[in-house]
């Protein structure tokens, strides 16, 4: 399960991933900067939206694991599931497997999220 510092965690969304980690960034309005970084180690399956609101995390459901195991050939040491505001008709799901455990960090308050330039005047990502 994961545990977050507290704060307001509202505004969610993926700042970057790769094949060996899943940085998820969270704030009170990440339009503008994020305060919460909740990093996952070598992540092996994800489902999850680009952008997000208000996540409630969970432990994952027996379907949900079992799906897991399935695509990656075992039960992979850590898995959470959330379910969170999409901004569709009803709550969409997370469901996040990855080889270590979410790491949360708090960020510098003047960090930006990657798409805004620091370049005065800019207006493009």
């Amino acid at each position: 399960m994961v545990e977050l510092p507290e704060g307001s965690w509202w505004d969610w969304d993926i700042v970057a991933w790769d094949p060996g980690r899943l940085r998820l960034g969270a704030g009170r309005d990440i339009s503008y900067a994020h305060g919460l970084e909740l990093v996952f180690s070598d992540p092996v399956f994800v489902t999850c939206p680009a952008a997000f609101h208000d996540p409630v995390f969970r432990e994952p459901t027996p379907d949900e694991v079992r799906l897991v195991a399935r695509q990656v050939g075992e039960r992979p040491p850590v898995l959470v599931a959330f379910e969170a505001d999409a901004g569709g008709a009803s709550l969409a799901s997370g469901l996040v497997a990855a080889g270590q455990p979410a790491t949360p960090a708090r960020c510098p308050p003047t960090r930006l999220c990657p798409w805004h330039s620091t370049t005065a005047g800019s207006s493009s990502p």
